[in-house]
């Protein structure tokens, strides 16, 4: 069917396909940097094994190796897209150097986030973010519903964090900043124990939540899981979790399914 005859079409239901198309190229797209290099990032060992159910292998051929590769993949994918666009951004991408050296993910500051703030301001864009909650020695394999104290407590630390972080580039490009809350936790096999990992789960975000800020710069969401690799009986953020955590906070998050 072409664009004429479906333009025909919606028309009978009162639907004007010029206007919507119009309406659609103020709304901002949200460009995975991920895609990028494959979910590696740069703030681990580039050859771990990627986890938390995670769809992807890490080796794809081509993939950006460095900040600066990836930022020039990310130039050239821009002036294919039309429309209003947004950088994403997982809290992995942090860049370290002499002068910010590295540290963990519970420790991840602005300032490391500083050279990209630069690049989305040389090129109009604002920026969503996202806590990196796998791929880390410190799942085990669970992170925010995790049993183990230190463990879960590592998360929640970078769950703040990353709540600083995502306002500091609202304030600097001049638009809300997503922060999506999502983990691959979950099991392979049907555990005896389902509302554990849950009760776990929501304690942690609402004390992510706890931290300070504005909601008007910074828009929390809580994100599904559905399954993965390795995951595959059961996941403690289901979609009926997400939706009904969100619908019960309204006024510090918002659901992402």
């Amino acid at each position: 069917m072409s664009y004429v005859d479906a333009k025909k079409e919606y028309a009978k239901y009162g639907i004007n396909t010029d206007e919507a198309i119009k309406k659609l190229k103020d709304v901002s797209v949200s460009l995975h940097c991920w895609q990028g290099d494959d979910v590696r990032g740069f703030d681990t060992d580039p050859n771990k094994p990627l986890t938390g159910g995670i769809q992807t292998t890490g080796n794809y051929l081509g993939r950006a190796r460095t900040p600066e590769e990836l930022m020039a993949d990310i130039d050239e994918v821009l002036k294919l897209i039309p429309g209003k666009v947004k950088l994403n951004l997982h809290a992995c991408y942090a860049i370290f150097d002499e002068e910010n050296p590295w540290v963990d993910r519970d420790k991840i500051e602005p300032k490391h986030f500083k050279k990209w703030v630069d690049f989305c301001k040389e090129r109009g864009l604002g920026c969503d973010f996202n806590p990196t909650f796998f791929s880390h020695p410190k799942c085990d394999p669970l992170t925010l519903s995790s049993p183990n104290e230190e463990t879960r407590r590592f998360w929640i630390e970078h769950g703040k964090a990353c709540i600083r972080i995502s306002e500091y580039l609202a304030e600097e490009l001049g638009e809300p900043c997503i922060m999506n809350i999502w983990t691959g936790d979950g099991f392979k096999d049907i555990p005896a124990d389902r509302l554990g990992p849950r009760e776990r789960y929501k304690n942690s975000i609402d004390e992510i939540l706890s931290e300070p800020y504005d909601f008007n710069k910074v828009k929390p969401c809580i994100e599904s899981k559905v399954f993965g690799i390795g995951v595959e009986a059961y996941t403690v953020g289901s979609a009926e979790f997400a939706l009904s955590y969100a619908a019960k906070n309204m006024d510090k998050c918002i659901p992402l399914m």
